[in-house]
């Protein structure tokens, strides 16, 4: 159970709860019931793993002890005495603070108070030892069913306009994605560096949008929006759906705010898609233009690749990198940098450049050059505009070792989701907030993901104790042992 003064120090921590309050209405009374003190009861309802609903709010505040209740003002002093908090007011004063950061119109994305405050809530949750000890997220969306019903086939409003007609996935055979009307849930999971130590996958940002908008491009600004407030950007981790959109949509504004981009790249984006100057574009980078075509429409590793097919593929990637041109200079302002023929840098034979030709034999040899040589052939250097490569430009070459193992981080998100939407303590499916709108259900999203984190760094904080416990006896760290169980032993008859 997480206490109540954890709550209360996020809150505080964050400054949310007074901004909130300066956006709010001054009435002819005082509400009983401050934002800090209904902040701190929606914690704790998504905490005791209750449905996002007011009345469990109310009923979280009304069961803490006395002495607590008095000083939220739960309890507060009237004319005729003692006056406990009431439904009514916790119902008026969640309606004034969401109403006060909604839009005018439903628009479908969160306004810049609330995603501002939401940010604020998610990053006050890490504690100051863990803020600084990675740059690296996963990113990734999951769908945020709405309680409303869709609006009618034949046309005519619903209970909630700001929701849309989305697509997800489901584990039918009959069918790779359904419909579901609601919003998109975007996160991102703080993952270790990729030579550095572990540390909790916190929540760090996260946004939820309607599914009329595209989620990559909802997320964007609130990644971008992090080295402003003093929290750089390092390595971004995220499937072909993030990599296959536009790169003004994704790659360039991530890359101009200081990420490195670990992404998987859509079939569509792989292999070569044409040329600069002679070199062929492939894959993110510049090949030479006599690279084997086998060696250039090398796909990922399989997931039940055996270690000698993985060794094999690091082979043949391994070898790839050899016709790469090889980058000599950092990004200008401007987004342009300068490559060298992988022949000039040593790393293959080709009778174009003659000094390579008395390199050892060990390394790749261009038996048929190009009759007609052109700029990346002919130049000592080569010019690089950023519009080359921005779609599926990287951190490591695709689809190599390194990219391999860094990219395997990237499972981060899809664990993040997965203890948000544990059913054994919050189920987000349909009927888990049944506010309307955009604004009350990012609010009861944000507390759901700020409880997450102390999940998260309970369970952390045990496991270093018993870490630390093994290591004064003696004996190595407990390490998490993987039992499978194939088709064929769970249909065996059992002997008699």
């Amino acid at each position: 159970m997480i206490p109540l003064a954890a709550f209360e120090e996020i809150i505080d921590a964050s400054g949310v709860a007074p901004r909130i309050e300066a956006m709010l209405p001054i009435g002819v009374r005082p509400r009983q019931l401050s934002v800090r003190a209904l902040l701190a009861g929606m914690c704790l309802t998504q905490a005791d793993g209750r449905p996002a609903h007011l009345t469990r709010v109310h009923q979280a505040l009304t069961s803490l002890p006395e002495d607590d209740q008095v000083r939220l003002g739960i309890i507060a002093d009237w004319k005729r005495g003692p006056h406990q908090l009431t439904y009514r007011q916790t119902e008026r004063t969640f309606g004034l603070a969401a109403g006060a950061m909604a839009k005018g119109g439903p628009g479908g994305l969160p306004p810049g108070p609330l995603q501002g405050i939401c940010d604020d809530l998610l990053e006050a949750s890490i504690p100051a030892q863990f803020k600084d000890a990675s740059t690296s997220l996963a990113v990734d969306w999951t769908d945020l069913e709405s309680f409303s019903r869709p609006p009618p086939a034949r046309g005519g409003p619903c209970a909630d306009p700001e929701a849309s007609w989305g697509h997800r996935k489901n584990n039918l055979l009959r069918s790779e994605d359904e419909l579901f009307y609601g919003y998109y849930l975007s996160a991102g999971i703080m993952m270790p560096g990729e030579h550095g130590p572990a540390v909790p996958e916190f929540a760090r940002r996260a946004t939820v949008s309607s599914c009329r908008h595209d989620p990559v491009r909802a997320l964007v600004p609130v990644l971008t929006a992090m080295p402003a407030a003093g929290i750089p950007l390092g390595d971004v981790l995220a499937d072909s759906g993030y990599a296959h959109r536009d790169a003004d949509a994704w790659a360039l504004p991530l890359r101009a705010a200081g990420a490195q981009l670990v992404q998987d790249l859509h079939p569509h984006d792989r292999g070569p898609k044409g040329t600069h100057d002679g070199a062929i574009i492939s894959n993110g980078n510049l090949y030479c233009p006599v690279t084997p075509r086998s060696l250039l429409e090398l796909g990922p590793l399989a997931r039940d690749a055996t270690p000698e097919q993985a060794a094999a593929h690091d082979a043949k990637t391994a070898e790839t990198a050899r016709y790469k041109l090889g980058r000599i200079t950092r990004d200008d302002e401007d987004g342009y940098h300068r490559v060298q023929c992988p022949a000039a840098m040593g790393k293959i034979r080709c009778p174009l450049r003659p000094p390579s030709m008395r390199l050892d034999r060990d390394r790749p040899e261009i038996l048929t050059p190009p009759e007609h040589p052109q700029a990346c052939c002919t130049q000592q250097t080569l010019t690089v505009p950023p519009q080359v490569t921005a779609k599926t430009a990287q951190k490591h070459d695709y689809p190599s070792a390194g990219h391999r193992r860094s990219y395997a981080r990237r499972t981060g998100a899809e664990r993040g989701f997965a203890t948000a939407k544990d059913p054994a303590t919050n189920d987000i499916s349909r009927g888990w907030c049944r506010l309307m709108g955009l604004p009350p259900l990012m609010l009861f999203t944000t507390t759901l993901l700020v409880v997450r984190n102390q999940r998260i760094l309970a369970a952390w904080n045990a496991r270093q104790q018993e870490n630390a416990r093994r290591a004064a006896a003696g004996l190595p760290p407990k390490t998490r042992r993987r039992r499978r169980k194939t088709l064929t032993a769970l249909t065996a008859t059992r002997p008699p």
